[in-house]
C-alpha cells in the first residue's frame, strides 16, 4: 500500500475503535518513570533480583517496532530520553485489551503499565499489565531499515527528523548545555542578562542588509535587528557595566551551510575593558566550554583535529595576508598594487573601494579557509569597522579581533568607540558607502550618539555566533544540522537562490 492507502486504514481504526467506546485522544494518562531512569536502576539486575521488585511501572512514548507472536508481542516504546521494551501478553492483559494492541501500528503514542523482568537474551523488559491508545499515528514513519536520509525532509519535517534519528535530538540537547554553560560562566563573572528590542527603528550594529516591516499604529518602518550592538552600548552608557544577551539577529541575505537569514549570537559588553582582554575571557570560555563537553582540549570536527590549547596563535590582518595569501609586504600600502594582487586571485573590484576593504576581500576569500587552529586575527582596517575605537600608535587600524576556528568565524570583538564627535564622523563616512551604494553601510544614529555625548566608559564587546559554535561541538557539516527549523524556500516558489550570506558574527 501507499500512504494514501495507509492513511486510509490508520483513520478507519481510530474511527472504529471511537464507535466502540474507546477514548481516542485522552489527556489523563499519568506517567512514572522514563525509560532511561528504568534501565539505569535496574538494567545491572538478573531476574532472580527483579522478581522482588515490586513497584510497577507507568511510561508513556511512541511505539517504535513491533514484533508479533500470535498472542504475544514485543514493543519497543520510545520517550524523551531513550527506548525501553515492553511485552504484552493476551492471556496477562485480557481480550479487550489485547485486541486494542491489534488495532496499533509503529508510530502511535501509547501509555503502559507493568512489571519489570529479563529476557532470556538479558534484554530489561516492561511485561504489561495495563495498555492505553493516547494518539493514533495516521501517516507512516519513514521505512524502518534506513531512517529519514533525505536531508531536505528532514529539515522541512524536522518533528520526523528527531522521532527517527537519535542523534539529531542529541545535536540538540548539547547545544542547550552549550547555551546553559555560557549563561552560567557570565553570570558567575558578574555579567547581567538583558533583552534588546528586536524590531528597532534604524538597522544597526552591523554591516548586513536588513529585514523592514511597517508598523501601522506608530506609523513608520521599523527593521528586524541585524546585531543589538548599540542598544547594549546604551545600556553600558547608563551604568549596567558588564551585560550580555542571547539573541536572535536577521539578516536579508543569502543561505548556505554557514548562513541562515535568522540566527542565534551572544553579544556581552564589559566595562574597563579592552580587546585584549576578551581574548583572554574568550579562550577562558571556550576551553572550559570544550573540557565540559569533552573532557580534553583535542576535538576531531569533520576529521580535523582542532587543538584548543591555550594560548591559541594572534596574527594581525596583515600578516595573515602575507602569511597565507603570499601578498608582497609592499602591496599592503598601495591601494592599486592591493587592487591587482586581488585581481590576481579573481577578487575585482569596482574601483571606489578604499584600501582597507580591498585587503579584507583577499582575506575573506583566501585566508580565512586557511585558518584552522583557533586563531585570534587583530589589527583590522579602519574603513570596515566603523564602531571600533582606533589604535592609539596607528590609527588606520582598529582595537578590534576576530576567532577563527576551521576557516570560520565563531567570534567578533574589538574596544569600543566612545569618543562622540569621532563615532559621528564614521556614521558619515558609512553614509557616502551607503551612497556610493553599499546597501550595508550604517545610517546615522543621532539618539546613539546623544548616548555617546552623556559618557560610555571604555568598553570593549564581543559577538559569538552560538550556531557555529554548536556546529563545531557536535560535528555537524551544516549550520541547518543545529537550527531546529532553518529557513528553506517553499517547495512552490521555485529554484533555491545561489547568493552567498553575510557573515553571522559580523558586528561591523
Amino acid at each position: 500500500m501507499d500512504d494514501s492507502d495507509l492513511f486510509k486504514v490508520r483513520r478507519e481504526k481510530i474511527e472504529a475503535l471511537a464507535a466502540s467506546g474507546v477514548e481516542t485522544y485522552p489527556n489523563d494518562a499519568k506517567v512514572t518513570h522514563l525509560s532511561r531512569q528504568i534501565l539505569d536502576a535496574y538494567g545491572q539486575m538478573d531476574n532472580e533480583a527483579l522478581e522482588k521488585v515490586e513497584e510497577r511501572f507507568a511510561i508513556a512514548g511512541r511505539i517504535m517496532a513491533i514484533r508479533n507472536f500470535g498472542k504475544g508481542a514485543f514493543i519497543a516504546v520510545q520517550d524523551r530520553k531513550g527506548r525501553i521494551q515492553v511485552f504484552i501478553r493476551k492471556d496477562k492483559v485480557g481480550d479487550e485489551v489485547f485486541a486494542l494492541f491489534k488495532s496499533l501500528d509503529v508510530g502511535d503514542i501509547v501509555h503502559l503499565t507493568g512489571r519489570i523482568f529479563k529476557t532470556r537474551t538479558g534484554e530489561l523488559t516492561i511485561e504489561a499489565e495495563g495498555l492505553r491508545l493516547l494518539t493514533k499515528c495516521l501517516r507512516p514513519l519513514p521505512e524502518k531499515w534506513h531512517g529519514l536520509t533525505d536531508v531536505e525532509i528532514r529539515y522541512r519535517k524536522r518533528y520526523l527528523d528527531l522521532t527517527v534519528n537519535p542523534k539529531v535530538k542529541e545535536v540538540f540537547e548539547a547545544r542547550s548545555r552549550i547555551i546553559q554553560f555560557i549563561r552560567t560562566f557570565l553570570h558567575d563573572r558578574d555579567f547581567l542578562e538583558v533583552e534588546t528590542p528586536m524590531m528597532q527603528p534604524m538597522a544597526g550594529g552591523a554591516m548586513a542588509k536588513p529585514f523592514k516591516t511597517h508598523h501601522n499604529a506608530l506609523g513608520q518602518d521599523l527593521y528586524l535587528r541585524i546585531a543589538p550592538e548599540l542598544y547594549l552600548k546604551r545600556l553600558v552608557a547608563g551604568g549596567m557595566e558588564r551585560v550580555f544577551e542571547l539573541n536572535r539577529n536577521f539578516r536579508n541575505e543569502g543561505v548556505s551551510t554557514l548562513h541562515n537569514p535568522e540566527f542565534t549570537m551572544m553579544e556581552f559588553y564589559m566595562a574597563y575593558a579592552t580587546y585584549e582582554d576578551l581574548m583572554t575571557l574568550t579562550e577562558e570560555l571556550i576551553c572550559g566550554l570544550v573540557l565540559e563537553i569533552f573532557g580534553t582540549l583535542k576535538v576531531t570536527y569533520q576529521g580535523t583535529e582542532l587543538d584548543f590549547t591555550p594560548p591559541w596563535t594572534r596574527v594581525s590582518v596583515k600578516e595573515a595576508l602575507v602569511k597565507y595569501a603570499g601578498l608582497d609586504p609592499a602591496g599592503l600600502e598601495d591601494r592599486e598594487k592591493a587592487v591587482r594582487e586581488a585581481e590576481k586571485r579573481g577578487i575585482l573590484f569596482e574601483g571606489k573601494e578604499p584600501i582597507g576593504k580591498v585587503l579584507m576581500g583577499i582575506f575573506d576569500e583566501v585566508v580565512e579557509q586557511k585558518l584552522i587552529q583557533p586563531t585570534f586575527v587583530t589589527q583590522y582596517p579602519l574603513e570596515v569597522s566603523p564602531l571600533s575605537r582606533k589604535n592609539s600608535r596607528n590609527p588606520e587600524f582598529v582595537d578590534r579581533f576576530e576567532l577563527y576556528i576551521h576557516g570560520r568565524e565563531i567570534a567578533n570583538a574589538f574596544s569600543e568607540l566612545n569618543d562622540p564627535a569621532d563615532q559621528k564622523n564614521r556614521f558619515l563616512m558609512q553614509l557616502e558607502q551607503r551612497e556610493a551604494g553599499d546597501e550595508e553601510a550604517h545610517g546615522m544614529d543621532e539618539d546613539y550618539i546623544m548616548a555617546l555625548e552623556y559618557g560610555m566608559p571604555p568598553t570593549a564587546g564581543e559577538g559569538i555566533g552560538i550556531d557555529r559554535l554548536v556546529m563545531l561541538l557536535t560535528d555537524s557539516p551544516s549550520i541547518r544540522d543545529v537550527i531546529l527549523f532553518p529557513h528553506m524556500r517553499r517547495r512552490d516558489a521555485g529554484e533555491p537562490s545561489k547568493t552567498e550570506g553575510d557573515e553571522e558574527t559580523k558586528r561591523s
